[in-house]
């Protein structure tokens, strides 16, 4: 079977894809290699921030987009996809389990979260270190964590850990937080979150779980070790793009390169969403996205097809 668009990742990027792929009258096929559909914000406690839906949660949200998206006539497979061929007019995706072909593809598999890459933090990964502090918080209720970063995620991550936690320990590497400034005046609001500037972990220590984190001041060189049962990671999100290096152009930090047409440097490929080259990484702009990218993949197939044809 040829399809008309596949689509890799089944986020908000690609689900909004999906929709306007299908509405514009072709066959889409969605590939994702989770076996849920939403991406990241799956695991989002609440979403303020989305435009007509305050409050509603990440789970919610994702299964509304999948829902609206499956109703509507896309289909959503779960497999990994292992290799590509996207150079000519059709297009060829392999997953662990069939090969897919199809006329367009749109690129959108997001951002995954960045590690420290410091000693004990694979060692106590799901017993003490998280990346998700509304997925893993109810864990740590009455017990004192920490959170590296200072972007919005981190500080938003401390507020919401700072209902729950006995305290918690803001350890940020520069001196001053980058999150908007709403969001920093209520951290500081907050009694039991307290900060520690100017500061890296340099290691997380423990027996079975997590006891302490090793954290140097990046001024002095001092180290000194601070108790916690969790540390919570928000040093923000990057690309896993290792397999379409050589296919389409990709920046000095691995993101899509592709402008707010969403087309990448492959003629009958686009990107949509975190994965590729932006200024900002939000929901609403995912969305926005995929909706340009499939109308950009109708376009291609409109006018390269009816030439062949």
């Amino acid at each position: 079977m040829l399809h008309d668009i596949l689509i890799i990742g089944a986020g908000t990027a690609g689900l909004s894809a999906s929709i306007y792929g299908v509405r514009a009258g072709h066959s889409v096929t969605v590939i994702e290699e989770l076996p849920f559909e939403g991406g990241q914000i799956f695991n989002t406690g609440e979403i303020d921030n989305y435009p007509g839906l305050p409050g509603v949660t990440g789970y919610e949200f994702s299964e509304r987009l999948a829902s609206q998206a499956k109703a509507l006539g896309a289909r959503v497979v779960y497999e990994k996809v292992v290799s590509l061929s996207l150079e000519g007019n059709v297009k060829t995706v392999q997953t662990e389990q069939n090969v897919h072909q199809a006329k367009t593809v749109i690129i959108a598999n997001g951002a995954r979260h960045r590690k420290l890459g410091v000693e004990g933090e694979d060692l106590f990964a799901g017993r003490g270190v998280s990346y998700c502090a509304t997925c893993d918080g109810a864990f740590y209720k009455g017990k004192d964590v920490c959170i590296v970063g200072g972007g919005n995620t981190a500080l938003e991550d401390a507020l919401f850990l700072s209902n729950n936690c006995q305290s918690v320990t803001l350890i940020h590497r520069r001196d001053a937080f980058r999150a908007h400034k709403v969001t920093v005046d209520a951290v500081c609001a907050r009694d039991n979150i307290r900060f520690l500037l100017n500061s890296t972990v340099q290691k997380m220590n423990g027996s079975n779980t997590v006891e302490s984190v090793t954290v140097q001041n990046v001024t002095n060189g001092k180290t000194k070790d601070i108790p916690v049962s969790g540390v919570f990671i928000a040093v923000g999100l990057e690309p896993h793009n290792g397999m379409f290096q050589g296919i389409v152009k990709l920046d000095e930090g691995g993101y899509i390169v592709a402008g707010e047409d969403c087309k990448t440097s492959c003629p009958g490929v686009f990107v949509a969403g975190d994965t590729r080259t932006k200024p900002l990484r939000q929901l609403v702009t995912a969305a926005a996205d995929g909706a340009v990218a499939a109308v950009e993949a109708s376009n291609y197939i409109s006018m390269v097809f009816s030439e062949e044809g």
